[in-house]
């Protein structure tokens, strides 16, 4: 990569990152831009900017992606049910294909030839991050040092931090143990003790969501409004895509809900232990499927349940942006057509609880029919009997034959 000038560099403003932004200028003599984004990660992002004047940097981006990130990725995602593994709601996962999507039209905007990104070679944002550079800009350069300096520990990055006089906060306080991720949609904790995974996550690692046991004794009930699928109001007041997350999260996180410990497969091949807080995204899950419920064909639901493994590997492994993700998407959103509708769920000490659910426009739930009562004859029951042989066929032939 000789050819390299100007590169845009994902920075936060932390330490990696702006060791990166120093060994980039001093490995490829070029110039570096600078792109932070808030997506809700509950951090002032602004300092970075006067950590990235500080090192010279002209061309410095720092960026609101709160309501685009909950309404094109979040939200989509969403509407598919979309859990990893039957546990992991994807919080760092959905968040990738955005800050690819800006690291590459930045790259345009200023002409540079390279994005470069603070992923290591061990985990699966690497892949995320240049998956979705590539399918936007199928010849842009990507620079992952991670992959290519020998600054392989923490004590070496501080050493190089010193070394160069690169103004990084080394004393706010006690440094937390854990690798940590957040955005509107989750925290994730990684490494330190979580890399024993008999050993009990520590009481105080948890940021956004107190302990079940210490939740209040009364439950918090919401009603929920939806349209096509996402939720657009909640106790009766309208709200953006983001305000619904950031609402949810305070609220579930209040309530001890969104915790999971989980052993994860990464596609790059390794287990990985992993903790995660997803406040807003488990009330969303679960009141999600309850407005479906009402509202979707039965075979439609089954569909979207078949699908939802292979859409949710996509999303991990970072193929937003492939042809096939896209095409799911476009069923999935067809099926939303007729989510519409309010659910009532109960909060409490880490439960989220359906306590009701109707859709005065779009419900296939048909009291008539359902009833236990009399039906006035809205159903035959005498015609359960064909139905019942017809599907036993294949069955009693297949005994018949085993008899003799």
């Amino acid at each position: 990569m000789s050819d390299v000038k100007k590169v845009v560099l994902a920075y936060s403003g932390g330490l990696d990152t702006s060791i990166i932004l120093k060994w980039l200028e001093d490995t490829y003599h070029c110039e570096v831009v600078t792109f932070t984004a808030d997506i809700g990660q509950g951090e002032e992002v602004e300092p970075a900017r006067a950590k990235a004047e500080a090192m010279g940097v002209k061309e410095i981006y720092i960026e609101d992606l709160r309501e685009e990130y909950a309404r094109d990725y979040v939200f989509p995602m969403f509407r598919a049910n979309t859990i990893y593994e039957g546990e992991y709601l994807l919080g760092t996962s959905i968040a990738r294909p955005l800050i690819a999507k800006r690291l590459v039209e930045i790259a345009e905007e200023t002409g540079a030839d390279a994005i470069s990104h603070g992923a290591t070679g061990k985990g699966n944002d690497q892949v995320r991050f240049e998956l979705g550079a590539y399918a936007l800009s199928p010849n842009i350069q990507v620079i992952a040092p991670w992959r290519e300096w020998d600054l392989n520990s923490r004590e070496k990055l501080m050493e190089y931090a010193e070394q160069h006089n690169i103004p990084v906060d080394f004393n706010k306080g006690k440094k937390s143990p854990y690798s940590m991720d957040a955005n509107l949609l989750h925290i994730s904790y990684e490494g330190g003790i979580l890399e024993d995974p008999w050993a009990t996550a520590e009481d105080d690692m948890w940021r956004w969501t107190v302990s079940p046991e210490d939740a209040p004794d009364d439950a918090t009930i919401l009603e929920l409004e939806y349209k096509q699928g996402d939720i657009v109001a909640i106790n009766g007041k309208t709200m953006s895509a983001s305000e619904v997350m950031e609402y949810l999260n305070r609220v579930a996180g209040k309530n001890g809900i969104g915790r999971a410990d989980i052993v994860e497969n990464r596609y790059v091949g390794m287990k990985s232990r992993g903790c995660y807080e997803t406040p807003a995204g488990t009330i969303m899950l679960k009141a999600h499927r309850a407005i479906e419920s009402l509202t979707l064909d039965r075979e439609v639901a089954h569909l979207k349940d078949e699908l939802m493994p292979k859409y949710a590997n996509l999303i991990y492994n970072g193929y937003w942006w492939a042809p096939e993700r896209v095409m799911m998407q476009e069923m999935i959103d067809a099926s939303q057509q007729s989510v519409n509708g309010m659910v009532r769920v109960k909060l409490y000490k880490g439960n989220v609880i359906i306590e009701g659910r109707e859709s005065k426009t779009d419900s296939l739930f048909d009291e008539a029919i359902a009833t236990f009562e009399d039906d006035a004859g809205a159903y035959d029951q005498k015609d359960a009997a064909g139905f019942i042989k017809l599907n036993a066929l294949r069955m009693r032939i297949a005994a018949q034959r085993k008899h003799k």
